[in-house]
Formats: structure tokens, C-alpha cells, sequence
């Protein structure tokens, strides 16, 4: 997203395997096996050895070059047809097969994640009091997050600084590949139960698709465990499987980078990049605003810490998240700030933690949120009040699924604006400073993770 790149280094389910384990004073699987869910390879995204520029780097700057070669070729070669050529025959395609690529993956993915995780829900309901207060402190928080950045889209509108040209232009561009947006009505809550799953998958329908995966994960659960064992392991390696689909389609990324944004800038010239970078504004404010005031009043009521000690304590975890884009990587980190900074007993930490790198996705969720308004607005498609409370609802769950690689939500990303009617083409504006908007993310979520661990040690000590 996870978004951000949760699992360079870890599982993405496996947190529910490591939390009973905790408990239980051992790491454990979670039904019948050891869970390896989702796990994806650091040292896959720096092909060419320790040397080499990293991933993320590369997309940096085919992002200052393609902006740059856009807007030299908009300023001198406007009308000129070797541009034109190059752009249709070349630059185009290119960003094509990266975003074709990125759709291949929503359906296993969607699927696949989702079923586990709900199964992963099941197994853990043994874990009594303690897993139901870390449940709901997930869910309230990460819907918080989701909320506050829906409220600063709809009150910047990024997406309508564009110019009234430059807009016309790209709803000619892409608006005949959306599909029509969802009404909210008692045939659309119909419709979420698919008559066909298989079609359902095949027309992209998202929310029909994570139904049909919510039933099939609680239908996992109701199964003795040596009858669930075999569809859990072919759903991990399924998982595994789209994981390093994902994590090869990213070797793209600079070259799709590049190629998208080109192509734009040289059309539109400057006026695509004032808006987008409003838009950048509006994650990092919505991502410090949930931060220094959501969390801050969680920590100080729930959790009753000052927030100057919380965040004083949680820096180490801060930078560690910042500069590695993981919560998975993170986490050991996470459990030495909790237990020596912040003074949570070992047994909460090592539940609430691991559980939350998997879970707690506050700064996804956000982001998630104010991107599906954004290209909203960008392409002109007014959502009502009910469908904005569905983007809050699909932007949670969508966060827990995301896959453990870089760029692992966008293919989910790509699969709620079809659900709102908005291009999924039009992911290709606001690729270039995803990684920015990634790191900054996972600050959030990794220091949600560390609020949820002090407000469920208080409310335990509270209760023994």
C-alpha cells in the first residue's frame, strides 16, 4: 500500500499465527500449518546486487524525467508528429502493459487476502476479551482515518483546480472505459450477493467479489482443520502466488512511471501538476492530521499517556517506518519501542503488534480514501453521501488486503474506482509521487499499531 510494502520481510496473515502465539508463549500456525501468507522478497526489488539503485529510487527519478521530457516536449515540440508517433507508439503502450498488469492481479489478490484473513478472524475468536478490544480499536481507528481524509478532499477539491480544458480532455480520454457507478438502492444491496462468482470476478465487481470472499473465509472456519488444510495452503500459495506477480509487474514501474507522466505533462503541460501536487498536500496534512490529533487524543484518554511521551518514545519506530515503507519490516522495532519506551508488557505487545502490521493499515486506509475522491473529481463523477460511506468502508478492508509488496495497493486501488465509476486509467496521475505518499503512510501505520498496543495494555490492566 502496504500501499504500503507490508511484507518485504514477513507474512502478511501471519500475525494472527504470531499473536496466539504469543499468548500461547510460542509462535504457532494458524490452522493446521504454518502460515507464510503473502510474503514478498526486499532483495527482489534491487536487481543487480547491493550496489544497484533501489526500486523506489529508480521511480524517483523516471518521475523528475519524465516530468522534465513532458514538459520540454509541451513547451517546444507541442503539435510535432515524431512526438505524437513517439507517444502513441511507444510511451503509450508501455504505461499500458504496466497498468494491464496491475489489473491482472485485483481478483486473486482481492480474493485470496480476504478469504484468509476472514479465516485468520475465525480461528482467533478463542483469543477471548483481549483480540475483541485489539478488533475494534483496529476497525475504529483505521474508519477515523479513512473519514478525516475523505472530509479534507471534499473541502481542498484538488481534483477540480484543474483546468476546465484539461479536464475535458482527459474525461474524453478515459471516460468511456469506466463502467457506471453504483447507485446506492435495495437492487445494489442485492447485487452484492453474486449469482456467479466467476462473473463477478470477470466484470471486476468488487464488492460482490469481497462478499463472496467473506463467505468463503467464514466458510473455512466451520470445517475441522485437516478438511480446511489443503484450500488454506492452495489460497497461501495463490497468495504467494499473485505476490510475486505484483512484485515482478513493479520492475515495471519505473519504466510505466515514466512513460504515464510523460505522456501527460506533454499533453497538459503544467496544469495536471498544480493539482496533483494538492493532492499530495492533502494525504501528508490528512496523514499528520490523524496523527497529531486522532491519535494523540486515543493515546491521552484510551491509552492515558501524554502524546508528547508517546510520540517522544515512538521516534525510533517513526524513522524505521519512514525509510524502509514496512510495517512488517518494522516490527521488530515496533516491540522494542512498546516494551522499553512505552512500557507495554511483553504479552500485549507481541499480540497487538504483529497483529496490527497485518490490520492496522490507518495511513493506508487514508490514502485509499482521498485518491478514489480525487480522480473523482478529477474525471468529474459526483459521489453522493452513501457511496462516499462506502468508499470509507472499501478503503478498510481494501487496506487489510493489500499485498506485502511495493505498490501492493494499487492493483486494489484500480478496483474501488471501478466501483465508482472513475477510470482505472486514470491511476496512472498520481503513480509518480506514490512512493513519497508511501513512506509518509507508513509512519501512520506503524505508530497506530503502537496506540493500539498502550489503549489494549491499559484496558486490560483496567479489567484484572
Amino acid at each position: 500500500m502496504t500501499g504500503e510494502t507490508r511484507g518485504q520481510r514477513g507474512p502478511t496473515f501471519a500475525g494472527f499465527s504470531r499473536a496466539r502465539g504469543a499468548l500461547r508463549g510460542r509462535d504457532g500456525p494458524l490452522r493446521g500449518g504454518p502460515t507464510r501468507h503473502f510474503r514478498g522478497d526486499s532483495a527482489a526489488f534491487r536487481p543487480g546486487g547491493r550496489n544497484s539503485v533501489k526500486l523506489h529510487n529508480q521511480i524517483l527519478l523516471a518521475l523528475v524525467l519524465g516530468i522534465g521530457a513532458g514538459v520540454a516536449a509541451h513547451l517546444w515540440a507541442p503539435d510535432a508528429e515524431w512526438v505524437r508517433a513517439l507517444a502513441s507508439k511507444v510511451l503509450n503502450p508501455i504505461g499500458q502493459v504496466f497498468l494491464r498488469w496491475m489489473k491482472m492481479t485485483v481478483v486473486p489478490l482481492v480474493f485470496a487476502s480476504i478469504a484468509l484473513g476472514v479465516a485468520g478472524l475465525g480461528a482467533s475468536k478463542t483469543l477471548g476479551r483481549l483480540g475483541g478490544l485489539t478488533l475494534a480499536y483496529f476497525a475504529g481507528s483505521t474508519a477515523l482515518a479513512a473519514v478525516l481524509g475523505l472530509f479534507l478532499v471534499n473541502f481542498v477539491r484538488p481534483g477540480e483546480r484543474l483546468e476546465q480544458a484539461t479536464r475535458a480532455e482527459l474525461v474524453a480520454q478515459y471516460a468511456a472505459k469506466a463502467p457506471p457507478a453504483r447507485e446506492i438502492s435495495m437492487d445494489w444491496f442485492v447485487a452484492i450477493v453474486p449469482e456467479n462468482p466467476v462473473k463477478a470476478a470477470a466484470e471486476m465487481d468488487l464488492l460482490a467479489l469481497i462478499f463472496f470472499a467473506l463467505l468463503f473465509g467464514w466458510g473455512l472456519t466451520q470445517l475441522p482443520e485437516e478438511r480446511a488444510a489443503p484450500m488454506m495452503r492452495l489460497l497461501e500459495a495463490l497468495g504467494d502466488l499473485v505476490t510475486r506477480l505484483i512484485d515482478l509487474g513493479m520492475r515495471l514501474a519505473p519504466f510505466g512511471v515514466f512513460a504515464l507522466i510523460s505522456v501527460k505533462t506533454w499533453e497538459f503541460g503544467w496544469s495536471l501538476l498544480v493539482p496533483l501536487g494538492l493532492y499530495a498536500v492533502v494525504v501528508l496534512a490528512g496523514l499528520f492530521l490523524h496523527g497529531a490529533l486522532t491519535i494523540s487524543l486515543l493515546v491521552r484518554t484510551l491509552g492515558g499517556m501524554s502524546p508528547l511521551r508517546f510520540w517522544s518514545g515512538a521516534r525510533a519506530s517513526i524513522i524505521t517506518g519512514f525509510s524502509t515503507s514496512s510495517s512488517n519490516a518494522t516490527l521488530p522495532t515496533n516491540i522494542a519501542v512498546a516494551e522499553k519506551e512505552l512500557g507495554i508488557p511483553r504479552r500485549i505487545a507481541g499480540f497487538v503488534l504483529p497483529l496490527g502490521a497485518t490490520m492496522n493499515m490507518n495511513g493506508t486506509a487514508l490514502y485509499e480514501g482521498v485518491t478514489v475522491l480525487f480522480l473523482a473529481q478529477v474525471f468529474q463523477v459526483e459521489l453522493s453521501l452513501g457511496q462516499q460511506a462506502l468508499v470509507v468502508l472499501l478503503s478498510v478492508i481494501t487496506a487489510i488486503g493489500a499485498a506485502g509488496v511495493p505498490g501492493g495497493s494499487l492493483p486494489l486501488l484500480v478496483g474501488v474506482l471501478a466501483t465508482f465509476g472513475v477510470p482505472g486509467e486514470g491511476i496512472a496521475i498520481i503513480l509518480g509521487i506514490d512512493r513519497l505518499l508511501d513512506m509518509s503512510r507508513t509512519v501512520l501505520n506503524v505508530s497506530g499499531d503502537l496506540s493500539a498496543a498502550l489503549c489494549i495494555a491499559r484496558a486490560e490492566r483496567s479489567t484484572a
